[in-house]
This record gives structure tokens, sequence and C-alpha cells, in this order.
């Protein structure tokens, strides 16, 4: 390895992290780390002006795209049916039975799914090489997972542009972990994708807006250069997940119009990001997560707004997660999930999406059934145009919080589910099946937003004592939580103690830290 490169061992090492990858992606770091700085701190000067009363609007410099008469390239054969969507961490075994559960497309996920740990996101990167040459296998003393003949698309989900991998730094900096974990799957599996008939298709998270899009694709340019790959091979769908993003989706789109293939209607982030982004404004205070939902009216603009400008380019538009985990034990809880499952997929089908995203395998035949009824034996509706939507920036930035929807109940679920995902995420596993949900990085975040929200606006709970939800009352939850943590046994000693830390300081600070995961990675091994 070169002097000015360092990386922590790890087994897994000589396989993933050979002379040719480190040489390629370290290629990617030097010329576009600039660029992703800058983009970074565009998103700290625009939180400042945001802070100062600044709204977002659909930008007037960029009127001429919106308005152009222009297409994405029509999807490669092995993403033209993308009717149920499955998504999962990048655990080895987790991994076969998502590409074995008949769903049509599987994301492999190095984001919000994934505690990233050295440990997984090197395995993650050797189940992901594996997986592509048809390979993959395991063995455990209960049961023996191999693929099926048939198996789901493989997209894999790199993580966002704010964060960073401290296991790998380059002339003492430490490398993009967008770039890490986007530039190992396409050097290692690149060309055996394509001459396997599907290719290195990617999913991008976190984007606030056309620019950091500009920038992906010049990155995909980057790496079918120096591969030598043909132009245009990469393909990438991104997750509408960010309030400032839902504002430039055209943008977005054309930028990568050498690339994408489709948007997806990322809920959780989406909500997150409403009460990041304007936690100074009282006005978009959110109620109970529980209340927030894909028929709540700002949700229900952002997602008919995105069919519409998905289809009018020529792209797939992909709904939002199901995240309901059933249980044989709980027939009457299953029932009323799946219920609402049915109801959500139904929704999304109607309203034009082409696909949707489930994560459990016993989700997809549900949501499958939705989406059949609809589409048939088409691979999509994009001659849904919807012609009658127009979403205007008031209808994406009116929150409707009725009185008395910030309850006890939902004040203790926060901290219940922010504190138990920490545990979890901390302890090597980032997709943590809590109350019959599968929580991830975004609903833990919801969770510590809606808290900070509730204490800096001074919220009242529903109810005769009119409770007013302050610091003090979160700290003492927070013991009363632990506490009961602590007996049940469940979670290490010093592992509950440094997810209540992490939890506490972003949750309570004086000023809204952008994610948990920042000062929670640092305590990662």
């Amino acid at each position: 390895m070169p002097d000015d490169v360092s990386f922590t061992a790890h087994p897994d090492a000589e396989r993933v992290l050979t002379p040719g990858a480190v040489e390629f992606i370290v290629g990617l770091h030097r010329t576009f780390q600039t660029r992703r700085l800058e983009l970074l701190a565009a998103r700290a000067e625009r939180q400042a002006r945001f802070d100062s009363g600044e709204r977002p609007d659909f930008l007037s410099e960029t009127i001429d795209v919106r308005n152009g008469e222009w297409l994405v390239p029509e999807a490669p054969k092995a993403l033209s049916d993308r009717r149920v969507e499955i998504t999962g961490p990048v655990d080895r075994k987790m991994m076969i039975n998502a590409l074995n559960s008949g769903a049509k497309v599987f994301m492999a996920d190095f984001e919000d799914a994934n505690s990233p740990t050295w440990d997984n996101i090197l395995t993650g990167q050797v189940n992901l090489q594996d997986a592509v040459r048809g390979t993959i296998e395991l063995t455990t003393p209960d049961k023996s997972y191999r693929l099926n003949d048939e198996t789901a698309t493989l997209v894999v989900r790199p993580r966002g542009w704010h964060l960073s991998e401290k296991h790998f730094t380059v002339d003492g900096e430490r490398i993009s972990a967008s770039l890490f974990d986007f530039g190992l799957c396409a050097f290692h599996n690149g060309r055996e994708s394509l001459s396997r008939g599907f290719g290195p298709y990617f999913y991008l998270p976190k984007l606030e807006g056309h620019l950091e899009a500009r920038l992906w694709n010049d990155v995909m340019f980057a790496a079918e250069g120096a591969l030598n790959l043909d132009r245009g091979s990469i393909r990438a769908t991104v997750l509408i997940e960010t309030i400032t993003a839902a504002f430039e989706m055209d943008e977005i789109l054309y930028e990568l119009r050498d690339h994408i293939c489709g948007l997806n209607a990322g809920r959780w982030d989406y909500i997150f990001s409403i009460a990041k982004r304007f936690h100074t404004d009282a006005a978009f205070v959110l109620p109970d997560r529980s209340l927030v939902t894909m028929t709540s009216p700002f949700m229900r603009a952002y997602t008919e707004l995105l069919v519409k400008t998905c289809h009018r380019r020529g792209a797939h538009a992909i709904g939002g997660m199901a995240a309901f985990i059933p249980n044989r034990r709980k027939p009457e809880v299953t029932a009323a999930a799946l219920a609402k499952v049915t109801d959500d997929k139904r929704r999304e089908a109607g309203d034009g999406f082409d696909g949707t995203w489930v994560a459990h395998p016993d989700l997809v035949p549900t949501a499958q059934a939705e989406f059949d009824a609809i589409l048939g034996d088409r691979p999509n509706q994009l001659d849904r145009q919807r012609p009658e939507v127009f979403v205007g920036p008031a209808r994406l930035l009116t929150i409707d919080r009725p009185d008395d929807s910030v309850t006890r109940a939902g004040l203790d679920t926060n901290i219940s589910v922010g504190l138990r995902y920490l545990a979890s995420w901390l302890s090597g596993t980032g997709a943590a099946a809590i109350d019959d949900l599968m929580e991830d990085a975004a609903t833990a975040e919801i969770s510590r937003g809606q808290l900070w929200q509730w204490v800096h606006h001074r919220v009242i709970l529903a109810g005769p004592d009119k409770t007013e939800v302050t610091a003090d009352l979160v700290r003492q939850l927070l013991d009363e939580t632990v506490a009961s943590l602590s007996d049940s046994g469940e979670y290490d000693a010093e592992v509950l103690a440094h997810a209540r830390s992490v939890f506490e300081q972003v949750a309570l600070a004086d000023d809204f830290p952008p994610f948990l995961t920042l000062p929670a990675y640092e305590l990662l091994s």
C-alpha cells in the first residue's frame, strides 16, 4: 500500500482492499473530496438561512430545466419491473433471504439499515461480491442458506455524502464513506454484474439538491472511465428524502440523466428533514410519529409531485417503506398491520407509483398483490402522467398538526425507540426489530427530532394535566427507560450508557445536531 494510505487491519482486507481497489477509491477521493466538502459547507450555510426564516422554493435559475422537454434513458431490462423492492443490511443471511424473497429488487444497504462497524462494512463488501457471482451461501447449526434459481435484482445503497470512513485514510484524512462504499462495489462487481445481465446499480441517499446529484453523476462518469465500462452502464435511483430535494426533483433527474432510473419516496428521512431543516419554527412542529402518515397533506403533496415529475421524464417512481414485521405469535396485531400495509400499497399503486418498498419477506405478497392489480403484465405505469396534479411551495411546506396530537404515549415511544435503536446500532445491528416494526437510523432520527421540537417549542401534552415537554422530563424518562432496559438484560450496560448519552446529546442540545450517526459513529469499532 502507498505510504499516504492507511487502513485498519481486517481478515477480509486482502480480498476487498486489493492494490487495484485501493488505487481506484483513492483516485475518487482525491478527485472529488474538495467538491464534497464544499457541498457539505453549503448545506450548513443554507441551514443558517433557514434558521433566519428563509424557506425553500422552486429555483428560478433552473426554470428552463423544469420547462424543458427532455427524458431520462430507458431503464435496463433488469430494472424495468420494480413493483416490489425489499431492503435490508448487507448481513449475509439477510441478503440471501432478501434475494430469495420474490421481490423484483433487493436494496443492499450500507446506510440507514447498517451499523457501519469496520467488520460490517468489509464483510458486507465480501457478501456483495458473492451475491453478484451467485455464490453467496451460509450454513448455521440450524439451517443452510442458498440462492434460488431466480433472485431479485441487486441494488446497493452507499452511505450519504455527510459520512466518512474513519478506518481508511488518505493523506491523514478520512475517506468519504460514499466513495468508499460505491467505489469498492463498482470496482469489484461492475464488469462482473454486467456480464451476468444486470449491472452496477445504486440507490443514492440523503441528497439535498441537484448540485449533489451532479457530483454523483461526475463520480459515475469517472468510475466508468477508470473501469472501462460503457458510458451510462452504472445506473442510479435517488431517494427524495429531504425537503430541499423535493423542490429540485426535475433538476436531480436532469443532472443524473445519463445514469438515472427513478426516484424513491424516502418517507422516514423526509419527515425527519422537516423537523431538522425548520427546527426553529413552531409552524413545523410535528405531531406524534404515528399520526404523520402518507395521507398527511405535506406528505401527500410530495408523493404526488414525485410521481408526476418522474413520469413526465420517463423515470420510475418508487413508493415508500412498509416497515411492519409480521409476528405469528400475535395474529390479531399482524392482521391489523397487514390491512394497513394493503391500504398503503393500494394507494401508492393507484397514485401511479411503479413499485414500492417493504422491509420483510412476508410483506412481499401483500405489496405485490396491490401492484399486480394495477399493473397486470405491464412492468410499470410510466404512461400515468397525472396532469391534474399541481403542487406549489405552500402544499409542500404546510404542516397540519391537530390539537392534542402530541401525547404522553408518543413521547414514551420516541424515547423507547430512540434508546433501543441506538443501543442496537452501537452493538453492530443497524436494522432492529422493535415493537413489530423494523426500525433504522431514519426512524431514530424522527424520534429525537420530534423530542427536540417538543422541548424547544414548549409543547403541551394532550390530556387534563397539561404537562409541558421539558428537558428535565425527557431526562427523567430516559433514566426510567434505561433502568427498565437494564433490568431486562437485553442490552449491555455500557452500550446502554453510551446510547443514553448520544440520544440526550442529539435530542436536547441547544443547537439541532444534523445527524445522530455522526457522534454515535465515533463510539463504533
